[in-house]
């Protein structure tokens, strides 16, 4: 077909036009971050994740550059951190993200150090940390039941995630930032089975502003996938041991999800400890050899844990079993992981290193100098006082009719104290039903016995005159992080006293959640050194270093530097040391201040250049 010219002029102008218009507009850039079937991409570029866990939380503020610089060396790409809501939102609706709880300052510290970062927000993280990283507070509200569709739950856990999105949600790979992708929930599947709760807090993820991809993670077994995953999601699995069961593990994950990515959201290169128990090792060399096989078969993951660090001041959680009803978290969490608990490379450090050096192209960069803890000479400490005489220092008196969780009185951490005047003898048997987790008993102001939730015992075998005054002190170790009995562990003694058969009515309660306000009333007192109580001492040094507080003789209790919370020591094991981070130090004198709930057979402490994890004492 012919076209006239002036038609042909026309034509001519519009094809230059439409041409004009095609180069102007922008190209389609691919996202930064994006998982394609079997494959995460990085800037359009297959990519392989070389994660290491690391939680901001346990490790000193000062020492975050350090330890990501030693992540970076070992060979990792990607530092992977829970956020952990029972931190950040201490109170309803009280927000703390400053300091040791400076998530965006953390992230932000990885990418500066070349580390991208996958991001675990919740609101459940299991971690061994305190009720699975949910804000006690939850707790209070009766019949409240948290990883449910309960909407008072879910108004809490909204709430969350909009303040969070807040402080981090312009650093996700969907706005070119360093946070690849984020997880849902946590490993639900060893939980439950409601898609519609795992869908609700997808919901809430986007609704907030997280929109970077998401995936879910569950041990390796198809029960828990179908419990845990969400079919238009990608999943990744957990497990640990060696290279059979990454194997077995990640034919698992091929076999439930045909497409989608091949990681190990958890590889568990080590293990945690609780109370009583032996200290947890794995070879370094399982270690290595699991992780050649997964990078040889092109599989990411996610070493949990790299540096394990410290669940200073009441952080620990516990756990529960059917056999073992109840097992306290040790303080340590050094995990037995690849920096140990003050930062140094081990052997297994050096041997994951190697292994990954051998299947990148790119040269590691240099090992950095390593953290050096020093022992520090023995000082003194002297009684500061007994817990009984400066209750009302430490303390408001609450009346109540019946014993009741500390829950109830707005407690979330620490002690509690029920004390009773008798109104008549008491013979028989005193019953603390519900005890969560461990009591010591006062008649008159001296401990007649004690019991303990780990053993199951409840009863004590009494014979007080009328006008006797009880006093119960319970000590909550830690609430339950992981499985069903982790939705109501309240704390303190959660459902009565009895004698014999008769509750007891009428008493006087005293939170003690130890907190800074509280512990700077104290007065500078004596105290009877039998007695549970306080001590003080000073540690004077030329510079601050770090060092690990040998508590061997100190029975059981807490100990506070400079007002930092160091967490719980217990003579029992496997756990004998405290570390002391050189950052929470100074020049000169330095306050410890140590409550024990036992008499110490010892007045002095040192610091050693080494943790000790010796074999566990049975009580």
């Amino acid at each position: 077909m012919k076209y006239s010219k002036p038609l042909q002029a026309v034509l001519l102008a519009l094809a230059m036009t439409a041409t004009l218009a095609t180069a102007a507009a922008p190209a389609v850039r691919a996202p930064h971050f994006a998982i394609d079937g079997a494959q995460f991409k990085l800037d359009g570029k297959p990519y392989i994740i070389r994660s290491g866990e690391m939680h901001y939380l346990r490790v000193p503020r000062a020492a975050w550059r350090e330890r990501l610089r030693m992540a970076r060396a070992m060979g990792l790409n990607t530092v992977t951190t829970y956020a952990f809501w029972s931190q950040h939102e201490p109170e309803p609706g009280q927000w703390d993200f400053s300091g040791q709880n400076d998530l965006r300052a953390f992230i932000k510290t990885a990418a500066e150090e070349g580390l991208n970062v996958v991001l675990r927000p919740g609101p459940y993280v299991c971690a061994e940390v305190d009720f699975g990283g949910f804000p006690a507070w939850l707790l209070r509200t009766p019949g409240l039941r948290v990883r449910s569709m309960d909407t008072r739950y879910l108004e809490a856990s909204t709430r969350y995630f909009q303040r969070l999105a807040k402080e981090v949600g312009d650093l996700q790979s969907s706005r070119g930032g360093p946070i690849l992708m984020l997880q849902i929930e946590n490993e639900y599947g060893s939980f439950g089975r409601d898609h519609d709760y795992l869908r609700a807090v997808r919901a809430q993820l986007r609704k907030a502003g997280f929109d970077a991809p998401l995936f879910t993670s569950d041990g390796g077994a198809g029960r828990l996938f179908e419990g845990g995953t969400l079919a238009d999601v990608p999943a990744v699995v957990n497990f640990g041991g060696g290279m059979d069961d990454a194997k077995g593990s990640i034919e698992e994950l091929a076999a439930w999800r045909k497409q989608g990515p091949r990681m190990a959201g958890e590889y568990w290169a080590g293990w945690f400890d609780h109370w009583g128990e032996q200290h947890h090792r794995q070879s370094a060399e399982e270690a290595a050899r699991t992780v050649d096989w997964m990078l040889s078969q092109g599989v990411s993951f996610n070493l949990y844990m790299f540096h394990g660090g410290t669940s200073f001041g009441w952080l620990a959680g516990a756990n529960s079993s059917g056999t073992e009803p109840y097992m306290p978290d040790t303080t340590s969490y050094d995990y037995d992981a690849a920096l140990d608990e003050a930062g140094r490379p081990t052997p297994k450090y050096l041997a994951l290193r190697e292994v990954i050096g051998k299947h990148v192209k790119e040269a590691l960069p240099p090992v950095p100098s390593a953290p050096q803890p020093r022992a520090v000479p023995a000082f003194a400490l002297k009684p500061a006082g007994g817990l009984l005489p400066q209750l009302e220092t430490l303390s408001h008196a609450r009346p109540s009719r019946w014993v009741r969780a500390m829950e109830e009185f707005g407690q979330n951490y620490g002690y509690i104290l029920y004390r009773k005047r008798l109104d008549a003898p008491a013979k028989g048997s005193l019953v603390l039903e519900g005890l969560h987790d461990q009591a010591t008993i006062f008649a008159d102001g001296r401990v007649i016995g004690r019991m303990d939730r780990r053993r199951g015992e409840s009863k004590l075998a009494v014979d007080l005159p009328a006008g006797a005054q009880i006093d119960l002190l319970v000590e909550a170790m830690g609430r339950i992080g992981f499985g069903p009995r982790l939705v109501d562990d309240n704390k303190g003694i959660t459902r009565a006293v009895k004698l014999n058969e008769d509750e007891l009515e009428g008493w006087t309660v005293y939170p003690l959640p130890m907190d800074a306000a509280a512990l700077k009333r104290l007065p500078a007192a004596a105290g009877d050194p039998a007695a549970p109580g306080f001590w003080r001492g000073t540690l004077q040094l030329d510079k601050p270093v770090d060092t690990f507080l040998d508590t061997r003789g100190w029975g059981k209790g807490q100990v506070w530097v400079n007002g930092h919370h160091l967490g719980r020591f217990w003579e029992i094991g496997p756990q004998q040391t405290l570390y002391l981070p050189g950052s929470w130090l100074k020049e000169g004198g330095n306050e410890v201040l140590v409550f024990t709930t036992e008499q110490p057979t010892t007045t002095t402490m040192q610091g050693l250049a080494d943790p000790v994890f010796d074999t566990p004492k049975p009580r």
